[in-house]
């Protein structure tokens, strides 16, 4: 009977530490770029995963287009101040 418990005890502790490790590889899974190359990479992501990293991307592009845009105003700011002073 004590063998029994000691075993199934042994089994139950065995399968945890699968289910952690299967977890902590799991997540490494992750892909900072993407091109046609990659794309079975991608696809091979679970759909949160696919769709954390494009949320990622969208605010990465997002902060990009508004620097961009600032940058853009501050020079046509300065060429039209330029403009002004030569007339």
């Amino acid at each position: 009977m004590i063998i029994f418990i000691s075993l199934l005890i042994y089994f139950r502790f065995k399968k945890q530490l699968n289910l952690k490790l299967k977890k902590r590889f799991h997540r490494n899974k992750k892909i900072t770029t993407f091109s046609k190359s990659n794309l079975n990479n991608w696809m091979n992501l679970s759909k949160k995963e696919r769709y954390c990293q494009q949320k990622e991307d969208s605010t990465s592009y997002l902060n990009k287009r508004k620097v961009l845009l600032e940058e853009i105003r501050d020079e046509y700011k300065k060429i039209s101040k330029g403009k002004i002073k030569k007339t």
